[in-house]
């Protein structure tokens, strides 16, 4: 049945939803994050790091049982929809979410953390101008995926113009990003990695990449993940094994000139949540 663009419902319908996954992804792990931590905190070697995993375990632990956000920095989401053919695309999907990330705000509480770029000045309901950021692709329901991204990881984040010849060089790229970052992410890390397309396309595709199951890599996955693990960083930059708990990788066409990179890096708390909207 078609959506009436007038409709208020859907904005509203928007809203709750957007609502519910904010609260969901803030004080709850997806089950595959979480998994890659136990089983991080299993294998590590090192002492300190196996401390520092099961604080990080008992503080997911806290959180949930609390119903509180898991970290102080509950970050600014990055909102992903999928529109099925019989809803339309209009303002009303962006002025829901919007709304659903100002409820969301006050209601779970959420840290104000949206200010104007040059001013400073802060908005107060993580909202402003362009923000939330809001992605929509066709797709057979109408869902929100919330993707809330603190700044601690996003502020090491890289991107890089390589040349089509330093394909081979991408594996470096990526551990160099995590070897400037060093402990300001607070690994263990999930990276995020954005291969060819356009500049901005390359840090479009490392962001999405968090969004992928964590559970699984491929081969060069592994090795992105493998070669990052070497630099010995650890939990918390302390040392250890763990520096990161998974690399993900998603590509794109390039132009026969240009090899975009991106690493779009993220912490330990990778809060992800997807609900459908209810219409």
């Amino acid at each position: 049945m078609m959506v009436n663009p007038a409709d208020p419902t859907l904005s509203d319908a928007l809203a709750d939803a957007t609502e519910r996954a904010l609260l969901e992804a803030e004080i709850r792990l997806p089950p595959d994050v979480l998994a890659a931590l136990r089983g991080a905190a299993a294998a590590e070697r090192d002492e300190i790091a196996r401390r520092e995993l099961g604080n990080i375990l008992e503080n997911i632990a806290l959180a949930e049982e609390r119903r509180v956000p898991i970290c102080q920095d509950t970050g600014v989401p990055a909102v992903y929809l999928t529109l099925p053919p019989d809803v339309p695309f209009t303002p009303a999907l962006f002025e829901g979410v919007r709304e659903g990330v100002q409820r969301a705000t006050a209601a779970i509480p959420l840290r104000p953390n949206v200010v104007d770029p040059l001013t400073r000045e802060n908005s107060g309901d993580n909202t402003g101008v362009g923000m939330p950021a809001v992605h929509v692709t066709p797709g057979e329901r109408l869902t929100v995926t919330v993707l809330p991204k603190g700044a601690g990881s996003e502020n090491v984040s890289r991107i890089g113009m390589l040349l089509p010849s330093q394909a081979g060089e991408i594996p470096r790229f990526v551990a160099e990003t995590m070897l400037l970052a060093g402990g300001k992410p607070c690994p263990p890390v999930i990276l995020g990695v954005g291969i060819g397309g356009t500049f901005d396309m390359a840090a479009a595709l490392a962001k999405e990449a968090l969004l992928l199951p964590v559970d699984t890599m491929d081969d060069y996955e592994q090795e992105l993940c493998d070669a990052v693990n070497a630099l010995g960083i650890g939990p918390m930059g302390l040392g250890g094994d763990t520096t990161a708990l998974a690399v993900k990788v998603k590509r794109a066409g390039c132009h026969t000139a240009s090899l975009p990179v991106a690493v779009n890096v993220q912490c330990w708390a990778c809060r992800r949540a997807t609900v459908e909207v209810k219409r």
